[in-house]
């Protein structure tokens, strides 16, 4: 008897098969002496669309609402059926005993399983895979320790909810809000408290009204120092006549003289190992990266590198089973360029404290670190090596000793009135040589009124100094500020703001702010994230009480409680059926309206209503404002999948005299196309097909249907 192994992805199930000796290769598993190795697309399932209940609710109508069925149906994904199909078949087979689990060791990954399971009719036992990295030696020593699938159904259970409510709230207050205004807007129990922590920033900037202010400084040769006093502890002056008057006053006084001289002994311990959404944000500063760029690189150093441990974790702790495997960890980096920052390490025992390891801190996963695995620098892509230096610099940080310095403070008495200044000394860079001094500049995006920092009270290089001293040399000179308001957000700085208000997960946020960005809601300027006006106008047609990021948080918390055994899932998924119910009563009496925001100056050939500018996959069309109306017409030609060969952007479909061609604007590069339809024929729908099984293959959220769906329906509306 055999027994059949379920992974997440094709790729994982490669590599598990090959570790497992099953070395013959059908058409949808891989098959051996004693497994047969099969995998999902991501989820092969999902929960069932309103018109699987009955067809009439394909048409959206708010009368319909709120659509609360007694029991969630399960469905198949239509593109990844025949997968399905083939682990049915499987599932069927006599020779197969029990059924090893071997998605991704998470809630995402248990559901994955779970629900195909369910459609199955799986009736045989069945055991978990719970790995936290992808290398040989992880899979071996994970099927020599099965854990039984029963220990997992808290997790799954929790998953469940989660989905479940995700569909309720999402759905149908995406439903009410769109029929009820006529316009794409996407809502959800996630999202929308995102979207007010944006709109709240929007709003402390739209109100602030910036203050000149003046700075008093003192040269005193050597170094400077910054006036302050009990009154004005920041120094900052906001009448100019009084800042003048102090300089006077203080230019009559006779010569300078040290009050004050304090050293202290100061230490930097090195900061926690990354979790998923502390490396999210460190790749944000360091290197611009995206959230959900971050997760796709990092997915690849997890699955097809081998690299890195489990990526979705929400710890920065290992557990102390990992301890003993650390020095191996570190002998199998030594290579240019961390040989050299290894060396040390190796020669001694590791200081591992709970600083360190503590399992109290650890619940699923443990914090993300190097595998055992010896890299392959060369083969990583550009990306993939700045992220993998990330975590390894983090990693090695974690056995260096404490950063030490001297912190000298001076208080120079002048005329009655103080300046102050400060100096520092180095001991010990300790872990600090690791990185760049830059690397560890504070950043002022968070800044509540946006005061600009205090230069000269920053450290610097103080000269030998005794308390009475005089100070014959000073300069007095005052410098003129202004308050700046606080700063859009950066995605680093929204993920922090996620993270502090518990909305979403480490393994979500990232989807969260491609799912308002996708939507229109929010929109990326530079290095910033910012709403737009759409997502200014939506957050006012939702219910105060779905804005609220406790009420989210407290979502969030009890999730995790059912996940631990700790809560009820049948009491949660009632709330959430009674808030939906009441989030879509305030949609259908509200007197809020909705001005569409994406309005532009051309009127419609046929009723002369203005028509607006949609996004959509083949470019921007223009649409009439009147539902009653169908007029619609490309704003600019359609992007085609093919690629230019120059700068490898998409290329717009152009037709002229001689049919119709694939033309790059910037390069003014043009190909005949031929009489494939719109250049789309061919290869180039065979990939655009494999790249949606693909979405399918990346564990996306079971919502990503949603804007599709979304577009379809007010389409059919606008026809």
């Amino acid at each position: 008897m055999k027994s059949l192994v379920l992974a997440e992805k094709p790729s994982v199930a490669k590599e598990i098969a090959r570790v497992l000796g099953c070395g013959q290769k059908h058409k949808h598993h891989y098959e051996g002496s004693a497994y047969v190795v099969t995998w999902a697309l991501g989820h092969l399932v999902t929960l069932a669309e309103p018109e699987d209940y009955n067809p009439s609710y394909k048409e959206w109508r708010l009368e319909d609402l709120p659509l609360i069925p007694a029991r969630m149906k399960l469905k198949v994904i239509r593109e990844t059926t025949p997968q399905f199909k083939a682990i049915s078949a499987l599932a069927k087979r006599g020779d197969l005993k029990e059924l090893i689990i071997a998605t991704d060791a998470g809630r995402e990954g248990e559901l994955v399983a779970r629900w195909i399971m369910e459609l199955v009719q799986w009736r045989k036992p069945y055991k978990r895979l719970w790995i936290s990295s992808q290398t040989d030696k992880a899979i071996r020593d994970g099927f020599a320790s099965l854990k039984p699938g029963r220990d997992y159904d808290r997790l799954y259970r929790s998953a469940v909810c989660r989905a479940e409510a995700d569909w309720l709230i999402g759905l149908n207050l995406t439903r009410a809000l769109t029929c009820k205004h006529s316009a794409q807007l996407a809502a959800g129990r996630v999202q929308t408290p995102t979207l007010a922590a944006l709109m709240d920033r929007e709003k402390q900037i739209q109100s602030f009204q910036s203050k000149d202010y003046w700075l008093l400084r003192g040269d005193f040769g050597s170094f400077q120092g910054q006036w302050r006093s009990s009154a004005v502890p920041d120094g900052r002056l906001f009448d100019q006549s009084a800042a003048e008057a102090l300089v006077r006053k203080l230019e009559r006084a006779a010569s300078a003289q040290v009050a004050s001289l304090k050293r202290t002994e100061k230490q930097e311990p090195h900061p926690l190992a990354y979790d998923l959404t502390e490396l999210q944000r460190d790749a944000n500063k360091r290197y611009g990266f995206t959230a959900k760029q971050t997760s796709n690189v990092l997915q690849r150093l997890y699955e097809q590198h081998k690299l890195v441990t489990y990526p979705r974790t929400d710890s920065r702790y290992l557990s102390t089973d990992i301890v003993p495997t650390l020095a191996g960890r570190l002998r199998a980096l030594q290579v240019p360029p961390y040989a050299s920052l290894i060396k040390p390490l190796l020669a001694k025992p590791l200081p591992v404290s709970k600083r360190i390891a503590d399992d109290s801190k650890v619940t699923d996963h443990h914090a993300i670190i190097p595998t055992d695995e010896r890299p392959s620098l060369q083969l990583l892509g550009a990306d993939e090596r700045k992220l993998y230096d990330l975590i390894v610099k983090r990693f090695l940080a974690l056995f260096y000793p404490a950063y030490r310095y001297d912190e000298t403070t001076v208080m120079v008495q002048l005329g009655g009135e103080s300046f102050h200044a400060r100096g520092r000394v180095v001991r010990e860079q300790g872990w600090r040589q690791l990185y760049e001094e830059a690397v560890w500049a504070e950043s002022g995006d968070d800044d509540a009124d946006g005061q600009t920092p205090d230069s000269a009270g920053a450290a610097q290089e103080l000269p030998p100094l005794t308390q009475g001293q005089k100070l014959d040399t000073r300069r007095l000179s005052l410098h003129k500020q202004m308050t700046r308001p606080p700063g859009r957000y950066t995605e680093a700085a929204l993920l922090t703001v996620m993270e502090k208000q518990g909305l979403g997960t480490p393994a979500t946020r990232a989807d969260i702010i491609e799912k308002l960005l996708q939507t229109d809601t929010i929109e990326r300027r530079m290095n910033t994230l910012q709403p737009t006006g759409k997502g200014a106008q939506l957050i006012h047609l939702v219910s105060p009480e779905l804005r609220s990021s406790e009420l989210t948080a407290s979502w969030e918390q009890e999730l995790q409680r059912i996940a631990t055994g700790q809560g009820d899932a049948d009491a949660f998924m009632s709330r959430i059926r009674k808030q939906t119910e009441s989030i879509v009563r305030e949609v259908k009496v509200s007197s809020a309206e909705y001005k569409p925001h994406n309005l532009t100056s051309s009127r419609c050939p046929e009723c002369s209503n203005p028509l607006q500018e949609i996004k959509g996959k083949q470019g921007k069309r223009l649409v009439c404002s009147n539902r009653e109306c169908s007029y619609r017409r490309a704003a600019e030609a359609p992007l085609l999948n093919k690629r230019c060969p120059q700068c490898r952007k998409k290329m717009e479909l152009h037709e002229g005299k001689a049919g119709k061609y694939a033309q790059c604007k910037p390069c003014n590069v043009i190909e005949m196309l031929g009489d494939s339809p719109g250049g789309r024929g061919g290869k180039s729908a065979k990939r655009q097909q494999s790249q949606m099984v693909e979405q399918f293959s990346d564990n996306v959220s079971l919502g990503s249907s949603l804007e599709e769906a979304l577009r379809a329906a007010l389409e059919k509306k606008n026809s």
